[in-house]
């Protein structure tokens, strides 16, 4: 990401947008972000569902609901790179080999320029940038921290040799507006002798509207910054050689 490696980590990147509609939605606005995207490199057309959880209040008290969303994805000819476009939302993704962001930022900024021509949103709900990184460490018996400068805590009193885990925590930037969520998570590996691990940075907008839509380039640049900062933050010279970092 700041830095250059030969194996990067990054399995997939993804900037989603959700907005406050604009007017009613209408269903042909997918076809027409189409029509202007599909020169750049996103030929082909893929409808797909997903299902949301959600929670509504009714007369007798908080309950559960399912909903289901339609969305249609402009994906690029070898599948790495697709638009996403749905009511009052949109995504952009990038999945391994991620390139860099010289290449991703312009693809977000083409599909926000598309969307934002095609539905007139009135403002930006939430926008987020979100890196998901997975990382394999060879060896039965690793110790975490020799790898990772955010790790799980474990007290003198406890058992130091633990399986599976999950640590998280949220940090607030540019005065609170901002928040970025970052995650580590223990995974299966193919390999008996390797130990994966997930590192997922979202950074995302904490406040509703705080931010102009002509000012998103400015946001997601900054966001870039942050993310990129926490990431070799979070991680050891060990590690960089794993991922055979690059010198100048």
């Amino acid at each position: 990401m700041g830095k250059k490696y030969k194996n990067p980590p990054i399995i997939e990147a993804v900037c989603e947008f959700r907005f406050e509609p604009g007017s009613p939605w209408d269903i042909t606005v997918p076809g027409l972000v189409y029509e202007k995207i599909r020169d750049s490199g996103f030929p082909k057309r893929q409808p797909i569902r997903d299902v949301e959880f959600g929670v509504r209040q009714s007369a007798g008290g908080v309950e559960q609901e399912l909903k289901t969303i339609d969305r249609i994805r402009f994906l690029r000819e070898d599948e790495k790179a697709f638009v996403q476009v749905g009511p009052d939302q949109l995504a952009v993704n990038h999945l391994k080999p991620y390139p860099s962001w010289a290449e991703f930022q312009p693809l977000i900024m083409k599909g926000f320029g598309a969307y934002l021509e095609v539905a007139s949103p009135k403002s930006i709900q939430r926008v987020g940038l979100r890196y998901i990184n997975r990382i394999e460490i060879p060896g039965t018996k690793v110790k975490v921290e020799d790898y990772f400068e955010f790790y799980p805590f474990v007290g003198n009193k406890l058992p130091q040799e633990f399986g599976p885990f999950i640590v998280g925590i949220e940090v607030p930037y540019e005065d609170s507006r901002d928040m970025l969520r970052l995650l580590l998570t223990s995974v299966r590996t193919s390999s008996p002798n390797t130990i994966g691990v997930v590192l997922d940075l979202d950074y995302f907008l904490a406040k509703p509207g705080a931010v102009a839509l002509d000012k998103i380039s400015e946001w997601i640049n900054v966001a870039h910054d942050h993310v990129e900062d926490v990431f070799e933050a979070c991680i050891t010279d060990p590690l960089r050689k794993i991922f055979e970092e690059e010198k100048p």
